[in-house]
């Protein structure tokens, strides 16, 4: 075979191969929206589930949902930062830092049913919490940290070092390089590390139901007290996601619409990280622009 025919069949398999990831992606979404369509209302967005009676919602699961990201990330992105920052320019290489390395890959392996199991033990039993948002949030931490680090490690790594050599040579101190020059080189890397870890945020279940728990006090959204165990804003009442509520919803039966709310809200649970994640592009790049001094 010449060199000509094996590029072609190697672009033809290649191209291939794409098409098929791209009509697998469609052809997923397109089925839970066209199965979950008819439920997509207001009504079903704003009212709390109905257990009893058909016609239930999903507002606090979807809230609770959102609430549950905005925390981790919280969390999580400050400590994958400067972990990612520390193994990129500062970690030597040694057996320490090898021994991190390998305790990244081994607890970004873990099982999510393990995590969940350890979250737990920890931060449910251990802290006096029991089943809470925050402790939702540190087993999410706990889950996700290995893949930002990872990602943010390896983005701050390929910001060209003439980048950081000309930063340098101009007398300006590493940390400053750090946060003026290659933080911002960065930027779409660390975006796309926070983007991947808030889709496992919106899609965990396992870990979920020993942390945060299947259930949730009635709400009220008037009530912004942190302290109050009906708030929206308290981190320490129990909170059951959207994932959960699909799962309870299809495992437990109880409603007589089951199979409508799941299927309403997985098309929902799809529109959130569809629309979460382009505009976390969108807002990404508006910074990384303002940031470069890009037009």
């Amino acid at each position: 075979m010449s060199a000509r025919a094996k590029n072609r069949l190697a672009t033809i398999v290649l191209t291939t191969i794409a098409v098929v990831i791209i009509g697998l992606l469609v052809g997923l979404i397109g089925f839970i929206l066209t199965q979950g369509w008819h439920k997509l209302t207001l009504d079903f967005i704003t009212s709390p589930p109905d257990i009893v009676n058909a016609g239930g919602g999903i507002a606090p699961q979807l809230f609770n949902s959102l609430y549950l990201l905005v925390l981790t990330m919280i969390i999580s992105l400050p400590l994958g930062l400067g972990a990612g920052i520390y193994m990129a320019e500062y970690a030597p290489d040694n057996k320490f830092t090898q021994f991190i390395r390998l305790s990244i890959e081994v607890l970004s392996s873990l099982p999510s049913i393990v995590v969940g199991l350890f979250g737990l033990l920890v931060f449910v039993t251990m802290t006096g919490w029991g089943y809470s948002l925050l402790s939702g949030a540190l087993v999410l931490t706990v889950f996700n940290l290995p893949l930002m680090v990872r990602i943010i490690e390896d983005a701050i790594r390929n910001v060209p070092q003439n980048q950081k050599e000309a930063s340098i040579a101009l007398g300006i101190t590493k940390w400053r390089t750090i946060v003026s020059v290659v933080l911002p080189a960065a930027l779409p890397g660390i975006i796309t590390g926070a983007i991947l870890a808030s889709g496992r945020i919106f899609g965990e279940a396992a870990a979920l139901l020993f942390t945060a728990g299947m259930s949730s006090p009635d709400l009220n959204f008037h009530d912004l007290s942190m302290n109050s165990p009906t708030s929206p804003l308290n981190p320490l009442r129990p909170a059951e996601t959207l994932a959960v509520h699909i799962w309870k919803v299809n495992s437990e039966g109880l409603a007589p619409d089951a199979r409508d709310v799941a299927n309403g809200a997985s098309a929902i649970l799809v529109i959130a990280v569809l629309v979460f994640n382009v505009t976390a592009r969108w807002f990404g790049k508006w910074i990384y622009r303002k940031m470069t001094s890009g037009a």
